[in-house]
């Protein structure tokens, strides 16, 4: 018997996990075989020819029937072969040395090898067609070179020894070529093997070698020695054939069992995952489609294509039916044409039509003619299919194609492994997936199907280890009450779970989401920074807030969001959900309090009323002291692109709070009558700039920010014209601006003061246009000259053909009506050229420039614009490209 390991299959992974190999690393590691497998035939072929040469054939009759016998023994040796599945090839047990040495000492060197090829490489060829048959060639054609070469060469040494001592050297040194060779092509595939690993199989092959070798010498000897020899040496050898049988039964069994824990220790490990799922999966989400689960789901096939000596294993699986049949490979891929991952096509493949549980045994030599194209389709000439049947429905199925070690294929054994392993997988996939389900339930709403307040814990927890700035948000959904209470709880549940829609929607499907209790949502916005979650929650209060029709009716909705960063003012990360959540809720508490329909939590809401107390106190003193500035952003002529004027912001850096944001201390102001101070003091500032730049030939005009307040003060007026005639202003340099709405709250009161003011020469711009409820008969009593769309409609162009049609609606109604048209809110390029094309007169926006100081505003217009005379010999801005 020999101890070989053949490397039948170019695709068999090494013995330590590998990454999973892609069709281009099959064929690269196909060629280099390829490459490998001519190289060895050359070196078989030119060692065969040279002991040819060295060892002349001596012509004798007896070699007519000499010849033919030893190519049946070596034939009847392979066929007697037991194969010992090994984790890269088949390690295969074979009795090719009794006739080898037999053949050393009654045969020449030329017999023995053509008896050797034309048994060796005749049995593979008439099996599948010979797949690596230049290895296998150049490999025997080695296996009988090297043993006459040592037999020879030890025989001369000791020439008073016995005849059949070379002979017994020779012949063992034929496994250990094999062996050798063997393991040089599993590193040429890619394989490894350690030193102490291939010791011990060349150790074992050796042994078994040198038994075999032992056997067919004793019954040589014995046959030619003593009467009726030959049925001793049978009963013998069939004894100990039955013996290795047993022997590579019980190992198969132990490996067999070995391959059973494999998979369900597997198939358990991957299961841990269900609780890992994204954040906001839905209940139709299938762990399987997860990177970590699918590499382990094709370990689990490695293993089964290792245990069954396969040439590839394809697992369809479909744990969850609303989420599809998912495909995986191990060993070859699939050839073109093959069945894809598509439920009806695996409906309507002959062989996965499977009812029952048992095993199915396909061969092109008998099958059908649609199961014989089936398997053409996927190039097998074989293949063991059976259903993985769960408690109460199929949840996929494995295919096992062409067996590699075995002359005869597939058998009993391997029928009954795989209808194990089957069993063990389908009982696994259905624990796993009652598994997911309590999971899912235990973290998620059962109304919305979003997570809940635990989900939203274990969902958040890993997303903040990893990305500390992050931003949890908090939206309310009010009148719910009102709908239970008028058309009952379920219609409220209704509106929840739209407003859940909704918000999906908005957020996409990766955001964790949770809805915490009645109409209260939470998401976690990872790797967002404040700005962005303002905008953020904004789009969210619009969204939710839109109308719900509902039968007949339609509910109008109000929604509060509050959000809250989760790097605390001291830059320190907060990891814990539930004090972000506490944080999110006060947030909309004050922003209830407060009038806002969104705000951001800061540390000092709890003391609000005290913070909002010291800022109006020393509001006047942050006057005096400058830390109230004035920031300018820059207005740009279009299509022109020439800087006509600036905005002035109010910005108040407050030694104690930092940067105050004037949303949050203009409306204390307003309330304190303290506006006047404030209009006063940016009017002054705007004021002094525009003679700054005219004494530099520059004639740009600055827009100051007018409070409801101002226009209800009559003496408004008188306090503008003083201030221009001591600053030496053209009336036509200093503009107003005026929200729509607080002007259309009361116009008959603000319309005097307004006309007083039109009638000084300045320009009155209406702001925010498009979001108030002015009507057109009141804008056309107005005295104004420009009106400001809104920033939101103008963002929104590019992905709202709503916000494109209100804009592209308001620069028309601006122009018919005479007034000059400001776009405020531009932060694109397709936003700036979707407005030149509209005929917008003005752009503003971030595109051009972000509010500036005043020391930094004049270095943006020395390095962003070039300066030329004008028409009227002024000197004219331009933008640079």
């Amino acid at each position: 018997m020999s101890d070989r390991r053949r490397p039948l299959d170019p695709d068999s992974p090494p013995d330590a996990p590998r990454p999973l190999a892609s069709p281009l690393d099959h064929a690269a590691r196909g060629r280099a075989f390829t490459r490998f497998s001519l190289v060895v035939l050359f070196v078989g072929l030119a060692a065969a020819a040279a002991v040819s040469w060295w060892l002349p054939t001596e012509l004798d009759p007896q070699l007519l029937w000499i010849g033919p016998l030893l190519a049946a023994a070596f034939l009847l040796a392979e066929q007697l072969t037991i194969d010992v599945d090994v984790r890269t090839v088949g390690w295969t047990i074979s009795f090719t040395e009794i006739p080898l040495v037999i053949g050393l000492l009654v045969a020449p060197f030329e017999v023995v090898l053509a008896a050797h090829l034309v048994a060796g490489l005749g049995a593979q060829l008439g099996r599948r067609g010979g797949d690596h048959v230049l290895y296998n060639a150049g490999v025997m054609c080695l296996e009988i070179a090297v043993p006459f070469t040592v037999a020879t060469l030890v025989q001369r040494a000791i020439t008073d020894g016995p005849a059949w001592l070379g002979a017994v050297f020779g012949t063992v040194t034929s496994p250990l070529v094999s062996v050798i060779f063997a393991l040089a092509a599993v590193y040429v595939l890619g394989g490894e093997m350690r030193v102490a690993g291939a010791a011990r199989l060349g150790l074992r092959t050796l042994v078994i070698g040198l038994l075999n070798t032992s056997t067919g010498l004793v019954g040589y000897e014995i046959v030619r020695s003593t009467a009726w020899g030959w049925v001793l040496v049978v009963l013998v050898s069939a004894a100990l054939v039955l013996l290795y049988r047993a022997y590579s039964g019980l190992l198969r069994d132990q490996r067999d069992l070995e391959a059973l824990s494999d998979v369900s220790l597997t198939v358990a490990r991957s299961g841990q995952q269900a609780v890992s799922r994204p954040a906001g999966a839905d209940q139709n989400y299938s762990e399987l489609h997860t990177p970590t689960s699918t590499v382990e789901w094709q370990q689990i096939a490695e293993r089964i294509r290792e245990q069954l000596n396969a040439t590839r294993v394809v697992l369809h699986l479909r744990p969850d039916p609303p989420a599809g049949v998912r495909t995986l490979v191990a060993g070859e891929p699939l050839p073109e044409g093959a069945p894809a991952s598509d439920a009806v096509e695996l409906r309507d493949d002959p062989m996965l039509q499977l009812p029952g549980s048992h095993v199915r045994y396909f061969r092109t030599v008998d099958a059908a003619d649609d199961v014989r194209e089936a398997l053409q389709r996927r190039g097998a000439h074989e293949a063991l299919v059976v259903p993985l049947r769960g408690a109460h429905q199929l949840l996929g199925a494995v295919e096992t194609h062409d067996r590699l070690s075995r002359w005869r294929g597939f058998g009993r054994a391997d029928v009954r492994l795989l209808r194990t392993l089957a069993s063990h997988l389908a009982t696994a996939l259905d624990n796993r997936r009652l598994l997911a389900r309590l999971r899912h339930d235990a973290y998620h709403d059962p109304l919305t199907g979003l997570l809940n307040r635990p989900g939203l814990r274990e969902a958040a927890a890993e997303p903040l280890r990893q990305s500390p700035r992050s931003v949890v948000i908090r939206l309310d959904l009010d009148v719910l009450s009102q709908v239970s209470d008028a058309l009952g709880h379920a219609w409220g549940d209704r509106m929840v779970v739209a407003a859940g829609r909704r918000i999906r929607e908005a957020l996409g499907a990766e955001v964790p989401l949770a809805r915490l209790e009645g109409g209260t949502f939470a998401a976690l916005l990872v790797d967002c920074t404040t700005e962005a979650a303002h905008g953020i929650a904004e789009k969210l209060r619009a969204q939710v807030a839109a109308p719900y029709p509902v039968e007949r009716l339609t509910v109008e909705a109000t929604a509060v969001v509050g959000y809250v960063p989760t790097i605390a003012e001291d830059g320190s990360p907060v990891q814990d959900v539930d004090t972000l959540l506490q944080h999110a809720d006060v947030a909309v508490r004050a922003a209830r309090s407060s009038g806002d329909a969104v705000r951001s939590y800061l540390p000092s809401m709890t003391q609000g009323f005290l913070r909002r107390f010291q800022l109006v106190t020393q509001f006047r003193h942050a006057l005096d002291s400058g830390q109230v500035q004035v920031h300018y952003q820059p207005k740009v002529a279009l299509p022109s692109r020439e800087v006509v004027g600036v905005e002035a912001l109010v910005r108040w850096v407050h030694p104690e709070f930092g940067r105050v944001d004037p949303d949050e201390f203009v409306p204390a102001v307003e309330a304190t009558g303290l506006v006047d101070a404030l209009t006063g003091f940016v009017m002054e500032c705007a004021l002094i700039r525009i003679r700054k730049w005219l004494d530099r030939g520059l004639r740009l005009s600055v827009a100051v920010n007018l409070s409801v307040r101002n226009l209800e003060d009559e003496t408004f007026p008188d306090k503008v014209a003083d201030a221009l005639r001591r600053h030496d202003v053209p009336p036509r340099l200093l503009t107003f601006e005026l929200t729509e709405s607080g002007v259309m709250a009361d116009p008959e009161r603000c319309l005097p003061v307004l006309r007083r003011l039109h009638g000084l020469g300045v320009v009155l711009a209406v702001d925010d246009f498009g979001t108030g409820y002015s009507s057109l008969a009141y804008l056309r009593q107005l005295p104004v000259d420009e009106v400001k769309i809104d920033k939101s409609f103008v963002l929104g162009m590019g992905t709202d053909l709503g916000d494109l049609a209100v804009v592209r609606s308001i620069v028309e109604l601006g122009h018919s009506l005479g007034l000059q048209v400001v776009a405020e809110g531009v932060e694109e390029d397709a936003a700036k050229e979707a407005l030149v094309r509209m005929g917008c007169d003005i752009a503003q926006g971030y595109l051009i420039s972000r509010p500036l100081s005043e020391d930094r505003f004049e270095a943006w217009l020395r390095a962003r614009t070039v300066r030329a005379r004008g028409r009227h010999d002024e000197m004219v801005l331009t933008l640079v490209r």
